[in-house]
């Protein structure tokens, strides 16, 4: 492991996808409204963090690499706050493309006791410019020939169009760059000819159209998903189970979880994508890669919100379960 860890740092990766921002709002409920039988909430304290691919390439930089986040994002304050949650992290912020009457991504999460209440969600999902799209390809096309890694982040919020998708594989292949995908519904398989494809269990079932009743019926949905992706890796995570390794020349591998204690998820799915990919990158084993991620995921989730791990908390948890 601390070969590995070694390994990873400086790595150049390239984050492509939604970027996003997380507000937490801290308070205290004292008393029942008399509009509605809804609890008020006195909030005592807020906080931004980053969200979505912008929180993937804030994992890669705690882990030791150089990110290079690109993606798109309004022109009013929500930017504004996350170019200088950017900058206050050391991230690039050049990759970080305004488009005119567009909103950035928030997410509000509302939080008492320690306990989310409600969440709240301002974002616009409608397809960016052939204008924008073609300037993110421009970023591309100028960080690809020196780059180590791509993980692309598609949260569904209107940038990682069929063509964006085809483009950018286009270039990481002429470049021999490695691709990592955290997909969600939307061109699901159209992510063709990945090094790692990422999906959840619960995305992996809606995108084949089916309900999983068994183990059996899981490995097939996963074997039939292999071959119309022609992924080199399929790696699915299935909350509390761990995740599952799949590939056309292997047999399926499980990894249980490390954590011990589940405190927040939020973000979980970030941090195993970048520390997955990262080690992967390194000319790692898939299953040494896996093993890694999994520990980065056992760390965040004992931590409140979206968070990072860093190398030496994720060596401290692989030396409490070797």
């Amino acid at each position: 492991m601390k070969e590995l860890i070694k390994k990873i740092w400086r790595k150049k990766v390239i984050v492509l996808g939604d970027m996003m921002l997380d507000s937490y709002q801290w308070g205290k409920v004292d008393r029942i409204s008399p509009e509605a039988p809804v609890p008020i909430i006195a909030i005592d304290k807020e906080e931004y963090r980053l969200g979505g691919a912008a929180n993937v390439a804030l994992n890669l930089a705690a882990l030791g690499a150089q990110a290079y986040p690109i993606g798109v994002v309004g022109n009013g304050p929500n930017a504004k706050t996350m170019r200088k949650l950017f900058r206050q992290n050391k991230l690039d912020v050049e990759g970080l493309i305004p488009e005119k009457g567009r909103k950035t991504t928030i997410k509000t999460r509302i939080l008492a006791v320690n306990q989310q209440i409600v969440r709240i969600d301002i974002e616009d999902s409608s397809w960016i410019s052939i204008d924008t799209e073609n300037e993110i390809l421009g970023k591309i096309a100028a960080q690809i020939k020196t780059a180590d890694l791509m993980i692309i982040e598609d949260y569904n919020k209107g940038l990682m169009s069929e063509r964006l998708i085809d483009e950018t594989l286009k270039l990481c292949k002429a470049h021999q760059v490695p691709v990592a995908v955290d997909p969600k519904q939307k061109n699901f398989f159209a992510y063709q000819e990945v090094d790692i494809f990422k999906p959840n269990y619960l995305e992996l079932q809606n995108n084949l159209g089916v309900k999983f009743e068994s183990e059996e019926d899981f490995f097939a949905g996963a074997a039939k998903s292999l071959e119309l992706l022609k992924c080199k890796y399929l790696v699915v995570t299935h909350g509390a189970k761990g995740m599952y390794i799949f590939s056309k020349d292997s047999i399926a591998l499980h990894l249980p979880t490390f954590a011990r204690e589940v405190y927040d998820v939020s973000g979980a799915g970030d941090t195993v994508i970048s520390a997955l990919a990262l080690a992967y990158s390194t000319g790692a084993e898939i299953k040494q890669a896996a093993a890694f991620a999994n520990h980065a995921a056992a760390v965040v989730c004992g931590k409140l919100g979206t968070a990072t791990a860093n190398s030496q908390e994720i060596l401290a948890s692989y030396e409490t379960h070797r």
